[in-house]
């Protein structure tokens, strides 16, 4: 039964490894690179300048959609702004005025969060981790300026530059 599912398993794999174009190697090596440096930056001006934190943990999933599928509605500045922006305010009222247990914070607040972005229509579905990363980190409304606003403005900025100037997509699309 094992060596059935391993052997499953691999027969997977290489049908996937035979599947990749050069065309998708390139787009996935491409995403990955400047993923790597957009959240470089980040880290770098978090971590070696005095200027404040510029990164969360959700920006990493962003990355994905912003470099690997910018035509994606999700991927537009506005969805991309305003999805971390709503769901990162939602945790912070969550984690200062509603007195539940955590468990039951994190679970109301994504909800909340996810029925906001779809309300709104600034879907990003990366920002639905913001609400977890704020509650568990007990973070006050500062967390919403730095690193919710001022590290979109600089996911954004580089989203634009690289992909308008250097890939040479039509992006952001509207």
């Amino acid at each position: 039964m094992l060596a059935s599912s391993i052997k499953n398993c691999s027969k997977s794999f290489e049908d996937i490894m035979i599947n990749i174009s050069k065309e998708i190697f390139k787009k996935a090596l491409l995403a990955g690179i400047f993923s790597a440096f957009t959240i470089g930056v980040l880290t770098v001006l978090t971590y070696k300048s005095s200027l404040g934190l510029f990164i969360a943990g959700s920006f990493g999933s962003s990355m994905v959609l912003l470099f690997g599928f910018p035509e994606s509605p999700f991927a537009q500045p506005k969805n991309v702004f305003f999805g971390h922006l709503l769901t990162a305010l939602v945790g912070v009222i969550f984690v200062n005025y509603i007195p539940l247990p955590i468990y039951i914070n994190i679970a109301l607040a994504v909800g909340t969060g996810v029925s906001l972005m779809i309300l709104f229509n600034v879907v990003h579905p990366p920002a639905g981790g913001n609400p977890i990363i704020v509650i568990i980190g007990s973070v006050s409304y500062e967390y919403l300026i730095s690193p919710i606003i001022f590290g979109c403005i600089i996911i954004l900025l580089l989203a634009i530059l690289i992909n308008k100037f250097i890939l040479r997509k039509n992006y952001p699309l509207k």
